[in-house]
């Protein structure tokens, strides 16, 4: 039995605090990914480039957030969700087994939240396993319209019968996407409660780590004061039988 290893994690851009305050946390946060020991690392709120903080911050890494988030030996895929005055942002995948393809949806609702769905597939022990992340919106209403593109994506580009991972914030604080999801075949850690927002305190289960022709075997969500200062979120891993 081949077991994968998955973590999703909003990183909120990789800077914390506001004002003074504001402090870069992208280098604790290259730590921190590291530590997951994941074959996949499914990320939100990444940054490509922002003209404003590499100019503030003296230590910005010279790659992009995904690359520079990438440990030795995994490949990074990055798409743009969302451009705004002095840079652009999106979600990113970081793999251990080689990437086969990737692709990306607009599933934006409306004008003021831009959405998108990255889409990668990486060979597993010669297996092809498809990866979909996603950061829906914060409005419910947007959240079911998106979860319904996800479906017709995932019709259009996922064949049926190839083992498929959905991870990523599903801003679903009511969990009032496990149905719809379910109606999918895509199916997550029930009864387990993995609050991973606000990570100071975390309340709400807003990221998670749905399957499709993989089985479900172990969750956990890691805690402590630096995971509670790199991020508004905190980190989910997951385990799953392939």
């Amino acid at each position: 039995m081949t077991v994968l290893r998955v973590a999703t994690y909003n990183i909120h851009k990789g800077v914390q605090g506001l004002g003074p305050a504001r402090r870069l946390e992208i280098h604790n946060l290259a730590h921190a990914v590291e530590q997951f020991d994941a074959d996949i690392v499914c990320l939100q709120e990444v940054r490509s480039h922002h003209r404003k903080l590499e100019k503030h911050f003296t230590r910005w890494p010279d790659l992009d957030q995904a690359g520079y988030l990438s440990p030795e030996g995994y490949e990074s895929v990055y798409c743009t969700n969302a451009v705004t005055r002095h840079g652009e942002h999106g979600n990113a995948v970081l793999s251990r087994w080689p990437v086969v393809s990737s692709g990306h949806a607009d599933v934006s609702d409306h004008r003021f939240e831009q959405r998108g769905l990255l889409h990668v597939s990486v060979l597993v022990d010669g297996i092809e396993v498809h990866v979909v992340v996603v950061h829906l919106g914060l409005i419910h209403a947007s959240r079911e319209r998106q979860v319904a593109r996800l479906g017709a994506f995932i019709e259009r580009e996922v064949p049926a019968d190839t083992p498929l991972v959905v991870a990523g914030d599903f801003n679903d604080w009511g969990a009032r996407l496990l149905r719809p999801m379910d109606a999918l075949g895509l199916k997550t850690f029930e009864g387990i409660r993995l609050p991973t927002f606000p990570a100071r305190l975390p309340l709400l289960h807003l990221d998670r780590i749905y399957a499709r022709g993989l089985r479900p075997l172990s969750a956990h969500v890691p805690h402590g004061k630096a995971w509670a200062r790199m991020s508004d979120h905190l980190p989910l891993i997951a385990e799953l039988a392939l």
